[in-house]
């Protein structure tokens, strides 16, 4: 799933979604397709699909705040339309639900805190355990 996207600074990039086991990942491009950011997230499917995003990573000399946000943005945006709640383990994630929440979820957005158990499961996707 790829969507076009132009940041502040005018810039096309394109954002991708790549559904893996056990580590997906959003990766941001710019128009060259040079990939200049990721967001990774594994996936828990229980009663409501579960995205735990433990790392996200963006070139700053391509504008990384702007990156960052949509990275962010689309991840958020797709975790709605999916109906899956987010976790947000990485700490980019975590300061955007912290200054944002209310829009989150005012768009029909979930999120819970993570949790010990969070980490275990991504210790064990990392290391292919999953």
């Amino acid at each position: 799933m790829t969507q076009e996207l132009t940041g502040n600074t005018g810039a096309s990039m394109t954002v991708e979604l790549d559904l893996a086991s056990p580590i997906s990942s959003y990766t941001i491009r710019r128009a060259d397709k040079i990939p200049v950011g990721t967001a990774d997230f594994v996936v828990i499917s229980d009663v409501r699909e579960e995205r735990i995003f433990f790392h996200t990573e963006v070139c700053q000399d391509f504008g990384g705040r702007d990156l960052v946000e949509l990275l962010v943005s689309k991840a958020l945006t797709d975790s709605i339309r999916e109906n899956a709640t987010v976790v947000p383990l990485c700490p980019v994630f975590a300061r955007h639900l912290r200054m944002h929440s209310d829009t989150f979820t005012a768009r029909g957005g979930v999120f819970r805190q993570p949790t010990p158990d969070d980490i275990g499961v991504i210790t064990r996707a990392t290391l292919g355990e999953a």
